[in-house]
């Protein structure tokens, strides 16, 4: 039984199957020679000091999901430094709805530094098969800067949550952007091949419609999560899509939506060879999102605001993927409870608790985290080596 396959994958209480890491393996990986690691089903908290290889450990878990994980790295990048053979390697064993899956990720000596995915022990040409099994979200400090960098940066950030809901949207994505090149380049050198432009922008207009309806869907699945924050400390937000493609689908059928963008590529040529890109279509999407109680948008709220409306967002999409799919997803939060008060650190324990999900974060601190408790397992990072911490070992 796969991601797809999930929606009445409900457990006997009706509660969302809480998909949970049960144990990780780390091959040369970043900072880690080798790591085995066994954990429980529960909220994880990483404890250690900068650079200690707390978020490396999210990074390597962030990998088992379609993309480049949340640093964006080259695969050779990942290996360790000083590692002898070009090779790193990620492999875990999931609990899930429909049992237990082992997948991993990486490179070999024969991938030359292209990935590698595995299902089962089972190699797949492409990353389905991950998107299939596993869905991760992650918040890191590198995003606070999200809702006042640019729109591709806004764009990214989004298609990643409607990947969340809709695992071939990557693939889309994808296909979407190698046409789009392959159409630069006729503009650039073969201008004149009609024929071959023809084609490629009626594949253009087609995926285009394709992403930017698995866009509006998402959207409508999170701004009705994001209606009923999951607590009073957390802000309602309002997000909307700013396209040519996203308005146009708004008002007309999808067929119409094509035709329209058929006809805009085809107009368009002679500026976009001088230009070197398009200026239409859902590469141009931008994300508007907005603080609901004080009608203001994202960019103009303050730093605290701006990290409590991601928080929001996060989980609001951990909360609509759970509803879905009847199995909640993976959540990785670096660093987050360093930038909240002791109120809101509270508000967020309790929200992820209602959530179900097993997630993973990150502190120098473990009185950030003194509020969950008994309720996370406790471990501390430091130096390559990661070992439980008991309690009496906690300053909570």
């Amino acid at each position: 039984m796969d991601l797809l396959d999930r929606q009445v994958a409900q457990s006997e209480e009706g509660h969302p199957f809480r998909l949970s890491v049960e144990k990780i393996v780390l091959t040369q990986f970043r900072s880690y020679a080798r790591l085995v690691l066994e954990v429980g089903p529960g909220p994880i908290v990483l404890i250690g000091g900068n650079g200690a290889g707390k978020t490396n450990l999210l990074e390597a878990l962030s990998l088992l999901a379609p993309g480049r994980g949340l640093r964006g790295a080259r695969m050779l990048d990942i290996r360790r430094r000083g590692a002898e053979e070009r090779v790193w390697g990620v492999s875990v064993e999931l609990s899930t709805a429909g049992g237990s899956v082992q997948i991993g990720t990486g490179t070999s000596n024969k991938s030359e530094g292209t990935r590698e995915v595995r299902v089962q022990g089972i190699p797949t040409s492409n990353q389905d098969g991950l998107a299939r099994e596993l869905h991760a979200i992650w918040l890191t400090p590198q995003m606070d800067r999200i809702f006042i960098d640019s729109p591709g940066d806004r764009r990214r950030f989004f298609d990643r949550l409607v990947g969340g809901f809709d695992p071939a949207h990557s693939a889309r994505l994808a296909a979407y952007q190698r046409t789009l090149a392959e159409r630069g380049r006729i503009l650039r050198y073969r201008p004149d091949d009609s024929e071959w432009l023809d084609a490629l922008e009626r594949t253009m207009s087609e995926s285009a419609v394709a992403i930017s309806a698995a866009r509006h869907e998402a959207l409508w699945r999170l701004n009705a999560a994001l209606a009923s924050p999951l607590g009073t400390l957390f802000p309602p937000v309002k997000m909307e899509l700013v396209g040519v493609a996203e308005d146009w689908l708004r008002d007309m059928p999808a067929l119409e939506v094509e035709e329209r963008l058929l006809s805009a590529f085809a107009a368009a040529r002679a500026e976009d060879a001088e230009r070197g890109g398009s200026a239409v279509g859902p590469h141009r999407t931008d994300l508007s999102v907005s603080h609901v109680a004080k009608d203001i948008p994202a960019e103009h709220c303050s730093t605290g605001e701006q990290k409590m409306l991601l928080v929001s967002i996060i989980l609001a999409h951990a909360h609509a993927q759970s509803k879905l799919f009847g199995q909640t997803p993976l959540i990785l939060l670096d660093e987050v409870m360093a930038h909240l008060d002791q109120a809101h650190r509270g508000a967020l324990t309790e929200a992820l608790c209602s959530l179900g999900s097993q997630v993973w974060m990150t502190g120098t601190s473990d009185l950030w985290f003194s509020q969950f408790g008994s309720r996370a397992q406790f471990l501390s990072v430091s130096g390559g080596v990661v070992r439980n911490l008991r309690m009496r070992e906690l300053n909570i």
